[in-house]
């Protein structure tokens, strides 16, 4: 069964999926033989590699609300969150471009580690105020999942995987993915959003017998 994740580093909301996707996991009976592949999708492409300083702001900005508003809603996630296990700090993400995030992740899955590098970067985005953007913290958290080091700087260096992040969501173009998280199972079953686990289960359950 392959398990095709389209998904943003920055979105909070894919990693409150991520979480419900595991326990979904935990509870189906084929679960070992549920290949995931995370796909990427970029929330805002434009984002600026620095990062900003005023998370609730740029989100206030974006939807067309108040400042208050926003660090309203983030809370409230941010609540929500802690019942699947997650400490963010949304209020204080300093946010930044994606992209070579993205790459990054496709190297990890050369390496058996895309899982391990797309928690990692969830937690450093949503949960310890990372500037996800910035080349050298990109460095240290790839190289601490266990990706090589030299790898890893050659890659950030040039454009490596770039055409792969463009394919995956040009695909998510042509499939009519506008949201994610986006959960799809052998290109036939699919579910926009951190569903509830137990919904998530019942997709793969679906998929299962065809």
């Amino acid at each position: 069964m392959q398990l095709d994740i389209w998904s943003d580093i920055a979105c909070p909301w894919c990693y409150v999926g991520k979480r419900r996707l595991e326990a979904a996991l935990e509870a189906f009976d084929d679960a070992d033989n549920v290949r995931i592949r995370w796909r990427s999708f970029e929330l805002d492409p434009n984002a600026p590699a620095e990062g900003y300083d005023d998370g609730p702001q740029r989100l206030a900005t974006k939807y067309g609300i108040s400042r208050e508003e926003a660090i309203s809603r983030m809370e409230q996630l941010t609540e929500m969150a802690r019942a699947d296990g997650l400490d963010l700090d949304l209020t204080g993400a300093r946010g930044g471009n994606t992209f070579d995030g993205h790459r990054l992740v496709h190297l990890a899955a050369h390496h058996g580690l895309e899982n391990e590098l797309k928690e990692r970067l969830l937690r450093a985005f949503h949960s310890e105020r990372a500037t996800i953007g910035d080349h050298a913290l990109l460095t240290s958290l790839a190289t601490e999942v266990g990706l090589p080091p030299e790898e890893v700087r050659e890659l950030l260096a040039g454009d490596r995987f770039a055409d792969e992040v463009r394919e995956d969501e040009q695909l998510a173009a042509q499939l009519g993915i506008q949201g994610v998280p986006c959960f799809v199972v052998d290109r036939k079953f699919g579910v926009t959003g951190a569903q509830p686990a137990e919904q998530l289960l019942a997709l793969l359950d679906r998929a299962a017998v065809g």
